[in-house]
């Protein structure tokens, strides 16, 4: 196995499934770590950096959600996370996403679409969107009273003080930086932060606006900085200036 392959953690309590999924993505170039539960997980993570994890959300002990939003507040908040339910439950891939999960898949799910899906976050997670070259110049990216650190990939406000994001807000919030003043389809959000097209009753894009909305302090029903435009998608109408000498 090269060495330089992506490595998955898989999180799932069935070991046959655990062990099937393990096999197939080797296979397939892979290398992976396998896990029962959240104490295996905690202790594969302090072992070692590993590029994506796939959850199950039904686990005994702490369940998938816990582990997940335990990850957005760590050390590991920016390694990529894909969640798997057992149900077709619109609930679980809600709350799956507004704990921070970078995507979803729903049992029972073909290996080829796994490895499809895979392989879709590893690329968004590490491709920056179709943007503004000149942002590139900048490592600070400010708006308001707040910076974007692109390097150390969070937030900082008026009092340099850090807030966190996870992968899947910071990609979020990129895109608007880089399309400021430009209304963005729900569609567009989507393809550029996730790699996929929208489901009928998809709400991702819904969910992850209203995240950032809190992590800006942006007020949803008068808000400064991300602005709902009717039957069409959100804007981001605050300018975005490069900050000086953060090259």
């Amino acid at each position: 196995m090269d060495a330089n392959a992506d490595h998955v953690l898989i999180v799932d309590d069935d070991r046959e499934i655990r062990e099937l999924v393990g096999n197939y993505l080797k296979k397939n170039g892979l290398r992976t770590t396998l896990a029962a539960d959240g104490r295996q997980m905690r202790a594969f993570l302090e072992a070692g950096q590993v590029d994506l994890i796939i959850l199950d959300i039904m686990l005994p002990g702490d369940d998938g959600l816990v582990l997940c939003r335990e990850l957005r507040a760590g050390k590991h908040r920016a390694t990529p996370v894909l969640m798997l339910t057992a149900r077709d439950d619109e609930t679980d891939r809600i709350v799956g996403l507004e704990m921070g999960a970078d995507d979803y898949l729903v049992k029972p799910f073909s290996a080829r679409e796994l490895l499809a899906r895979i392989n879709a976050v590893l690329r968004r997670t590490r491709m920056l969107p179709p943007n503004l070259v000149v942002s590139e110049q900048a490592r600070l990216l400010g708006f308001g009273t707040w910076r974007l650190d692109t390097t150390a990939r969070h937030l900082l406000d008026e009092h340099d003080t850090v807030v966190a994001l996870s992968g899947a807000e910071y990609r979020m919030l990129r895109v608007f930086l880089d399309h400021p003043q430009r209304v963005l389809s729900r569609d567009q959000l989507l393809n550029l932060t996730q790699g996929r097209e929208a489901d009928l009753f998809d709400r991702s894009i819904d969910l992850m606006v209203s995240r950032l909305r809190q992590r800006l302090l942006d007020d949803a029903r008068q808000p400064a900085y991300i602005k709902t435009v009717r039957n069409e998608g959100y804007v981001f109408s605050f300018p975005v200036r490069l900050i000086e000498g953060a090259a």
